[in-house]
C-alpha cells in the first residue's frame, strides 16, 4: 500500500555483561523459546527521573539499570517473569509480571510489593505490558498464551483508587500499548493479528469503535510501542529485527534495522537522551540506540 520508507541501522548502546549471564534453561524458556538456553532476554525499557534506563530480563526475573554511559547494574532479582515496566510519578517502578501480576519496586527502599495479583479471585493469563495516563490510571495487557487459536487476551485499566476494569476482551495476543498525547486513544499491539489496533476512549474512558490502525506483515508481529512528541507511533516488530516509525495517520516514515543477521528480537523501545529523540531498543542481551529525524527536516535517505 505504501512505498518502503527510508531505512537506517541502529547501533549497540550497551550489552549485559557476561557476569550476569545465566546458564541452562527454565520453564519460561521451555515454553517461550522451545527450551533454548538464553542467558539474558531483555524487554520493558523505561527511564527513571535521573535519566537512567531500566530493562527487565524476563526468564530470570531481573531488573537491570543502564546509565547513559552504558554501565549496567542488577537492581532486583526475584521469583518472577517481569515483562513490562513503567515509572510512577512517585519514583516507584511498576512491573507487568506474567507470573505474579502487577508489582511495584521502590529503588530507594528496595521494597517489592504486589499491587494486583488477581482479579475477582481469578488469576491473570499472564501480564505483558503497561502504561500510565497523566491522571494515574494504569493500562495493562493480559496476554498469556492467547492467539488466533485462543483469542482471549484482555486490556485492563487500574484506577488510582484501586478499581480495576476490563476494557476489552477476546484479543489474540495483546502486547505493547501506548496512549496518544491527548489520551483519547489507546494504541495496542496485537501480536498474533500482526496489527496495531486503536481503542478510542470517550466519556471518561469508555472504549468504543475499536479498529485496526496499522496492518503489518512478516516476523512474529508487533511487540512494544512508543509515541513521540508529534503523536507518531513507534512499533517494535519482533522476529523481523526492525522498528518502524509511523505518522499519526498511520503512514510508514522510517525503518530502523537491528545490526547483525541474527538480531531479530526487537522487543520494545523507549525515548531518552538529552533531547528525548534517541530511541533505545531492547534486543536479546543488547540495548540498541538510534537517532530519530528532527521534525520538519528531510528524513534519512534510503540505504
Amino acid at each position: 500500500m505504501y512505498a518502503a520508507p527510508p531505512s537506517v541501522e541502529a547501533t549497540v548502546f550497551a550489552t549485559i555483561p557476561q557476569t550476569f549471564h545465566k546458564p541452562g534453561s527454565n520453564e519460561w524458556l521451555r515454553v517461550q523459546m522451545r527450551g533454548a538456553e538464553v542467558p539474558v532476554y531483555l524487554e520493558g525499557p523505561a527511564f527513571d527521573r535521573n535519566g537512567d534506563l531500566w530493562v527487565v530480563d524476563i526468564p530470570w526475573g531481573r531488573l537491570f539499570r543502564v546509565t547513559l554511559s552504558g554501565a549496567v547494574t542488577c537492581e532486583l532479582e526475584y521469583d518472577g517473569e517481569p515483562n513490562g515496566l513503567a515509572f510512577h510519578k512517585d519514583g516507584r517502578v511498576f512491573i507487568a509480571d506474567a507470573k505474579n501480576g502487577i508489582l511495584a519496586f521502590d529503588p530507594a527502599t528496595r521494597r517489592l510489593e504486589t499491587i494486583l495479583g488477581r482479579i475477582m479471585l481469578q488469576p491473570f493469563r499472564g501480564l505483558n505490558d503497561l502504561t500510565f495516563a497523566s491522571n494515574g490510571d494504569l493500562y495493562f495487557t493480559d496476554q498469556g498464551q492467547s492467539g488466533q487459536q485462543d483469542p482471549t487476551g484482555k486490556v485492563y485499566r487500574l484506577r488510582p483508587d484501586g478499581h480495576v476494569e476490563a476494557l476489552m476482551s477476546n484479543i489474540p495476543s495483546p502486547n505493547g500499548l501506548v496512549l496518544n498525547k491527548a489520551e483519547t486513544m489507546l494504541y495496542l499491539a496485537v501480536t498474533r493479528d500482526n496489527a496495531i489496533w486503536r481503542l478510542p476512549l470517550v466519556d471518561g474512558g469508555t472504549v468504543t469503535k475499536v479498529g485496526v490502525f496499522i496492518q503489518m506483515s512478516g516476523g512474529n508481529g508487533p511487540d512494544g510501542l512508543a509515541l513521540d512528541d508529534e503523536d507518531q507511533v513507534v512499533v517494535c516488530h519482533v522476529g523481523l529485527g526492525s522498528v518502524w516509525l509511523f505518522s499519526a495517520r498511520g503512514e510508514p516514515l522510517l525503518r530502523i534495522r537491528a545490526p547483525g543477521v541474527h538480531a531479530h528480537a526487537t522487543t520494545n523501545c523507549a525515548f531518552g537522551g538529552p533531547d528525548g529523540r534517541r530511541l533505545f531498543i531492547t534486543e536479546g542481551d543488547n540495548v540498541l540506540v538510534a537517532e530519530l529525524p528532527v521534525p520538519g527536516k528531510t528524513l534519512f535517505s534510503h540505504q
